[in-house]
């Protein structure tokens, strides 16, 4: 079993490259589903969420208006960082679950983690390679235009982020997502066929 570790950029084309992987057989654990399920009304993580927060970020139903709580800790990193002090320890725990769940069906498994804050310390420990998807500053503006962003907004929002260039430092593969669809997938693919042929499956 192998498991990999994909980041990048915000609008880098991590899910594409995703998708990809898993179009070849791979599985997928994806952190930020993991961390939408452990903040579930009455979760351990929801419940400390509403103690550090407050209840002004609950929707009717007692669900986590994750709107707001994106407004609360943009930019603000000390509470950013509270956040995540609190999710974290469930979403590893439920990341070990899914592991092993996936390890006693099938020991060759391959799976991709999809990690947005992938960093070295985290790849020591939760992964085995690191894929880094990688696109221009420019492409990534664009994108988040495409999504309704303004170009300032999407600076500010590229800016937020930990830089695309530090990742590719610790990547054992980078994918460059500049270019078409078909570009971007034969490269997932080499990576793939790599990596089965590294672990010894082909």
């Amino acid at each position: 079993m192998v498991i990999i570790g994909v980041t990048g950029g915000i609008a880098s084309g991590k899910s594409t490259v995703t998708k990809f992987f898993i179009d070849l057989g791979a599985y997928l654990i994806d952190w930020d589903v993991l961390g939408h399920e452990v903040i579930l009304p009455q979760k351990r993580a929801w419940k400390g969420v509403v103690e550090y927060f407050g209840t002004e970020i609950l929707n009717e139903d007692q669900s986590i208006n994750r709107q707001i709580l994106g407004q609360l800790v943009f930019n603000k990193p000390e509470k950013l960082q509270r956040l995540n002090q609190i999710a974290h320890p469930e979403i590893i725990k439920e990341d070990k679950r899914l592991v092993e769940k996936i390890r006693s069906g099938d020991p060759n498994a391959i799976i991709i983690k999809d990690v947005p804050l992938l960093t070295a310390e985290i790849k020591e420990i939760f992964v085995d390679r690191a894929v880094v998807v990688y696109a221009s500053e420019e492409n990534q503006t664009k994108r988040l235009k495409d999504r309704g962003f303004t170009v300032e907004e999407a600076k500010k929002r590229i800016g937020a982020h930990v830089s695309i260039d530090e990742k590719v430092k610790f990547a054992d593969f980078v994918i460059y997502n500049d270019g078409s669809m078909e570009e971007t997938k034969r490269q997932v693919e080499k990576v793939y066929n790599q990596i089965l042929l590294e672990e010894g499956h082909v």
